[in-house]
């Protein structure tokens, strides 16, 4: 049988997983991230992939997809101090896995564009040509698929669109105060939910989800969902902020890139109620008619399981390039 392995690199665990050629997920191993010595998270991904085809002999191991948090030299297969990795500068992931498992081909992806793979391979974005994919979790980045290929600029920085200003102040994100993260992300809306019970504190009010200044180190973006769900107001109008600069920052993305479908994972995916309503209506607002009309925005198809996939569909990408110049 063919398969495909996928190593996810995480800041608090890693995984070695594996998919048939056939897209049948097989096995997934975890193990905690050591963050000081990335040479022994090497050695754990190299003899899992060795331990699991010697526990399948019918195994044939395809190719092999990994998918970690940027910046990375996609091209070498270095992962260059991601924020949450700040030991893992420089670090080489091709060389140990070609020269163990022969000439297999080898992919590196930052996970957004991992997990745009995954939704264009398996999801809901299987079939279209032209795809953004939102990771919308703790921070906020974005995978694109133009004309049929991952599009990832002229040194992988392609994406990045947390990094774009809404606003003049507001919550930072990306380093840039009132930027597209900083209202769309988890820790935007942490922020957004400080920064208003802050503001209520000072005047003698609390709030749903900060009663006191005890609790402003306990904000974050679940709690306030919680209370938005219950139908408190202070909470509902914290999302109502999110979903129109959700809006505001799809607009954007419409206007430029003209997808068929953008694709929004984490937190949109488990608070689409509480998002796409104003969302839509902004923009319905803001957007080119014509590009609006042509697209249509979605939450993650693999639902909850896209981060199992992500890895792997880097490498199933990967095999079926291999697939396609063995064609030519």
């Amino acid at each position: 049988m063919e398969v495909i392995a996928g190593i996810d690199i995480g800041g608090t665990k890693c995984a070695v997983s594996f998919i048939s050629a056939e897209v049948i997920f097989l096995s997934k191993e975890k193990r905690e991230t050591d963050e000081t010595h990335p040479d022994r998270m090497i050695a754990f991904f190299v003899e899992e992939i060795e331990r699991q085809l010697k526990t399948h002999p019918d195994w044939t191991l395809q190719a092999i997809g990994i998918s970690c948090g940027g910046p990375l030299d996609e091209e070498k297969g270095l992962i260059l101090s991601p924020p949450n990795l700040p030991h893992w500068d420089g670090i080489d992931l091709f060389t140990p896995l070609k020269e163990r498992f022969g000439g297999i081909p080898v992919m590196l992806q930052n996970d957004a564009n991992a997990c745009a793979l995954a939704e264009w391979q398996l999801g809901a974005g299987k079939g279209c040509r032209n795809m953004v994919f939102l990771t919308f979790g703790t921070g906020l980045g974005a995978g694109l698929i133009l004309n049929g290929e991952l599009y990832s600029g002229t040194n992988g920085m392609a994406g990045e669109v947390g990094h774009i200003r809404l606003a003049k102040t507001g919550p930072e994100g990306y380093g840039k105060e009132g930027s597209f993260e900083g209202f769309c992300s988890g820790g935007g809306i942490a922020k957004l939910g400080q920064m208003a019970a802050r503001e209520a504190l000072e005047k003698g009010v609390s709030l749903s989800f900060c009663k006191s200044p005890e609790d402003l180190g306990k904000i974050n973006a679940r709690r306030i969902a919680e209370e938005a769900e219950k139908g408190e107001p202070d909470a509902l109008n914290i999302f109502d902020t999110v979903a129109r600069k959700l809006g505001e920052g799809l607009a954007i993305l419409v206007d430029i890139l003209n997808p068929e479908k953008i694709i929004i994972g984490s937190i949109y995916l488990r608070q689409r109620k509480l998002l796409e309503g104003r969302m839509q209506e902004i923009l319905e607002k803001e957007a080119l008619a014509q590009s609006r009309k042509a697209v249509q925005v979605l939450p993650a198809g693999l639902g909850e399981k896209l981060g199992d996939y992500a890895a792997v569909s880097v490498g199933l990408r990967a095999y079926a390039l291999k697939q396609e110049e063995k064609g030519r």
